[in-house]
């Protein structure tokens, strides 16, 4: 059954993986970013949007890079 839902799923990543990704150098943190913000301006706090995970993985992603390359202000 998985097998079915990826082979679905496939033909529509390259569309995805354009907005969907973990960031690997400052120029994608920083598009990452600007879409996180057009989603939150969009979404806002409605839980039930459709692009409500959307936003939730995004920013998962974003605090990953920060975590990872981001250095904290003392």
């Amino acid at each position: 059954m998985l097998d079915a839902k990826i082979q679905q799923a496939a033909p529509h990543w390259k569309v995805v993986s354009e907005f969907l990704y973990y960031p690997h150098s400052e120029e994608e943190y920083e598009k990452a970013v600007h879409l996180l913000d057009d989603l939150i301006d969009i979404v806002g706090e409605d839980e039930n949007h459709p692009l409500a995970s959307l936003m939730e993985i995004l920013g998962l992603l974003i605090e990953k890079y920060e975590d990872e390359h981001v250095q904290e202000m003392a």
